[in-house]
């Protein structure tokens, strides 16, 4: 069963999580000003982005500019993987592609704990991709544990390019802010994936 398969109730009741929802959880976070090369992209992708308006554009001509970003903001002291399988346990079902993963590591040709990021790219519907994208932390969660890295806090995020929508797992506890985030507001959406980064190292 493939991290698709899950569905946000499916994956609280499989692996016992207890879920917070709560409006504002990444509010205080301090925006992080894009760069004028990032600002630039993305007024140019977007209307092509919009007109394409399936996930393959969104996450090509959106999200993955986003990441790179944040990547550069940490001067490659943290790396980028997308489109990898992320297998970590076939009996619970954690297996699949993801479209993001942020590791907590400058190695970037093969994953290496601590994977502190999973992120998402759906059509529409933010809600849509939740129980994948939580699927997908539980699985980092045992990936960092098996490498003896066992960090407090694994972060998501599900996303249509336009809106983003973040969520964090810390043990058995899933929060998610029910705050969305448009791309308009570029320099949050580069905070709170900017915080995130920060509180893990």
């Amino acid at each position: 069963m493939p991290y698709s398969s899950f569905t946000l109730g499916k994956v609280s009741r499989t692996f016992h999580l207890e879920t917070v929802r709560r409006q504002g959880i990444f509010a205080g976070i301090e925006p992080v000003e894009p760069s004028a090369h990032l600002t630039a992209t993305l007024e140019r992708n977007l209307p092509f982005a919009l007109a394409m308006g399936t996930e393959k554009a969104k996450s090509e001509l959106i999200v993955s500019d986003i990441l790179v970003e944040l990547c550069l903001h940490f001067e490659s002291r943290v790396s980028l993987f997308s489109g990898i399988d992320f297998n970590v346990d076939v009996s619970e079902g954690l297996t699949g592609v993801c479209d993001f993963l942020v590791s907590l590591s400058p190695q970037a040709f093969e994953l290496e704990a601590p994977a502190i990021i999973l992120v998402e790219a759906k059509r529409d519907s933010l809600t849509d991709g939740l129980g994948q994208c939580v699927a997908e932390m539980v699985a980092a969660q045992r990936f960092n544990a098996d490498a003896g890295n066992d960090i407090r806090c694994v972060y998501g995020a599900t996303t249509s390019g336009m809106d983003w929508l973040f969520l964090k797992l810390e043990g058995q506890t899933l929060s998610i802010d029910l705050g969305t985030y448009h791309i308009s507001q570029c320099d949050k959406i580069l905070g709170i994936l900017a915080s995130m980064v920060s509180q893990a190292a």
